[in-house]
């Protein structure tokens, strides 16, 4: 990489979290102040707002790079047509984790497994469409356009795909921690200063690495298909002891480095320069 796209490459990471953590904190201080319920009127608003931060910091970075005619980062992911059908894999993968882990914490004699609580939490949401709705929206959409599809390649520009994901596992589960102070917030319910949120803030760094690869795969489909799998099974699986938690992590993490170690890295086709058989006169 030149000393030039270093240079911009650095400047649009520095401007993409400013952004996202600006537009995000501001938000959630706001519904702090608020003291209500996360989704109860007025706290609702800048509940959700806060959620879009990642988005709004990828708005900016792209209408800089129109403005100034800049070329994509060099890993950026197109959505291939191949990634449509990866994504299925993708949520089945992400799921299959969760409830993996869920039923290694029963045998150990954590909490049972319900379908019936699955059930009824759908319901509550007010069906099936709305639950799916909510969930969709409220993560993998409002977020992964900023964490894996502006943030990820340019981070790539400048170390490995493990090291990408680690690090902006480390960003996101920071980006995180206003949620603890809102009343009705999973994080809230676990409390920043215990273990089960000290294994929360962890766990986001196994699902930075699960989201990379999926935007590795299909772009950033396939990195909302991993975020919706493992946020929406946690819900349906009901998740809120350490046990089921700690192993969720577990296997998520092992899962994670398996799928990086077998994916082989996508290699760009270069056009090599003709060779001339003569001098060229000057």
């Amino acid at each position: 990489m030149s000393t030039a796209n270093a240079a911009r490459q650095k400047s649009g990471i520095v401007l993409f979290l400013f952004v996202t953590f600006a537009t995000a904190w501001a938000s959630w201080g706001v519904a702090i102040l608020l003291g209500g319920p996360a989704m109860s009127p007025p706290t609702v608003i800048p509940y959700l707002l806060g959620a879009f931060g990642p988005m709004f910091g990828a708005i900016v970075i792209r209408l800089r790079r129109a403005v100034r005619r800049q070329p994509a980062p060099a890993h950026s992911v197109r959505l291939p047509l191949i990634g449509l059908l990866w994504t299925p894999v993708l949520l089945a993968v992400a799921a299959a984790t969760v409830v993996g882990g869920a039923l290694i914490a029963q045998q150990l004699g954590g909490p049972p497994v319900s379908l019936n609580s699955a059930l009824t939490l759908v319901q509550m949401s007010g069906g099936p469409l709305t639950f799916v709705a909510v969930m969709l929206v409220v993560g993998p959409l409002s977020e992964e356009f900023g964490w894996r599809g502006t943030l990820h390649p340019r981070l790539r520009g400048r170390m490995g795909r493990l090291l990408t994901g680690l690090l902006l596992g480390v960003i996101w589960s920071i980006w995180h921690l206003p949620l603890f102070f809102i009343t009705g917030t999973v994080q809230n319910a676990f409390g920043m200063f215990t273990l089960s949120g000290l294994t929360y803030l962890l766990s986001v760094i196994p699902m930075a690495l699960l989201a990379g690869y999926g935007y590795d795969r299909a772009g950033v489909l396939g990195a909302v298909a991993i975020h919706f799998g493992g946020n929406a099974t946690m819900s349906l699986v009901g998740v809120t002891e350490l046990l089921p938690q700690a192993l969720i992590v577990g296997v998520q993490a092992v899962v994670a480095l398996l799928l990086l170690a077998v994916h082989r890295e996508r290699k760009e086709v270069t056009t090599p320069e003709p060779a001339h058989r003569h001098p060229v006169p000057a």
